[in-house]
């Protein structure tokens, strides 16, 4: 048995030494020539001493000795990993991104990735938590690489972010705290390139929302005359500031974004 441990740390000593921090079973099964039965025992050997823990099923990431007293690396570094491993197309957003970006008003509870597909169940225990959200699509241009200290990760850009967290404002922590984090993240954001993307962006209301938010709460003209300058090119109808299951018997808005504004935005800052 311990020369079998021995073939499980030497694998681990070269995923480490190239750059990664997780393997999948698939890749044991691969590369090591031993029983079905000898390998689980010596992953959970590893589990037990906290070198090795499992993400998903099939999916482990490697906890060097530096991380050891948190018992858990950051998602940052195998997120890439994990997600080729879903065999699904994502990026990081939401509150993750805007950090990213330079907007980490507040420590971030859960690492927000955005993808696409079928539903996939939240990954949450004592040491990790990660939430998926599910689109249909994105454009590629509103996505950037971020280097990690194990390669690259996707997030989305300064724009996409923004828009996603208006989308995405219960998960995000309601209005007030998304408008506090797109007060700092309009510091990384560019008007032309909002533009673009909200064209692209799939809810009209979403890009009515922030338009507001910039406007009437941060009192940002040129990224909000912009927003209105695109939805006078379009349809755009009145619709509730926060959206609620009973509409409104007064859809009278009394604003260029046609937003009833069923509730009060205030910043943290």
């Amino acid at each position: 048995m311990a020369e079998q441990y021995k073939y499980l740390d030497s694998f681990i000593d070269v995923q480490r030494a190239n750059g990664k921090y997780s393997f999948t079973t698939e890749n044991l099964h691969d590369q090591l020539d031993v029983s079905e039965n000898a390998l689980k025992k010596s992953l959970q050997r590893l589990k037990n001493q906290g070198e090795v823990v499992l993400i998903r099923r099939g999916f482990y990431v490697i906890v060097p000795p530096e991380y050891r007293a948190k018992g858990i690396i950051p998602t940052s570094l195998y997120v890439n990993d994990l997600m080729k491993f879903l065999n699904r197309d994502y990026y990081v957003g939401l509150l993750n991104a805007a950090a990213y970006h330079g907007a980490a008003h507040q420590q971030p509870q859960s690492y927000s990735i955005i993808t696409k597909g079928i539903t996939l169940r939240p990954i949450r225990n004592h040491k990790v938590s990660i939430a998926f959200y599910i689109k249909k699509e994105w454009d590629k241009k509103d996505i950037m690489k971020r280097k990690v200290d194990s390669g690259y990760i996707n997030i989305s850009s300064p724009e996409l972010t923004a828009l996603d967290l208006v989308n995405y404002y219960k998960e995000a922590g309601g209005f007030n705290r998304i408008a506090t984090i797109i007060e700092e993240l309009k510091e990384a954001m560019q008007a032309d390139i909002l533009i673009e993307t909200a064209r692209k962006y799939e809810e009209v209301a979403v890009v009515q929302r922030l338009g507001y938010i910039l406007e009437y709460v941060l009192e940002e003209h040129e990224f909000s005359n912009g927003l209105y300058n695109y939805l006078e090119s379009i349809n755009y109808y009145p619709t509730l500031l926060r959206p609620q299951r009973k509409k409104s018997e007064n859809m009278i808005t009394g604003n260029r974004w046609k937003i009833v504004p069923n509730v009060e935005i205030e910043t943290d800052i």
